[in-house]
């Protein structure tokens, strides 16, 4: 797993005011497996990750490479983009983005 990745998943699970333990017992992993995911110290099965995920209230989104950066934009923009009215300067729509042939 990154450090991005590990970095992502320590502050789910921290926004959610769980520790490893309770992240693991949810998940059905061992602490120690949760320890070394959030150290970026190992790489989980997808498995892993979807049951890690959930545990979080999270779903795996898997994203065509083409549309990575927009998604991502539009994440760190706090989901702001579609509601914003459209003028001069503004963003287009991820769903125009999304959906451009």
């Amino acid at each position: 797993m990154s450090f991005s990745h590990a970095h992502a998943l320590r502050e789910a699970r921290r926004s959610l005011g769980l520790s490893q333990e309770e992240l693991a017992r949810r998940a059905g992993l061992s602490r120690l497996t949760v320890q070394k995911l959030e150290a970026g110290a190992i790489d989980p099965r997808v498995s892993t990750l979807v049951v890690l995920l959930r545990a979080l209230e999270l779903e795996l989104v898997l994203v065509p490479s083409a549309y990575k950066e927009p998604v991502e934009t539009f994440v760190r923009a706090g989901a702001r983009a579609v509601s914003q009215p459209a003028g001069v300067g503004a963003p287009p729509s991820i769903v125009d983005v999304l959906t451009k042939p």
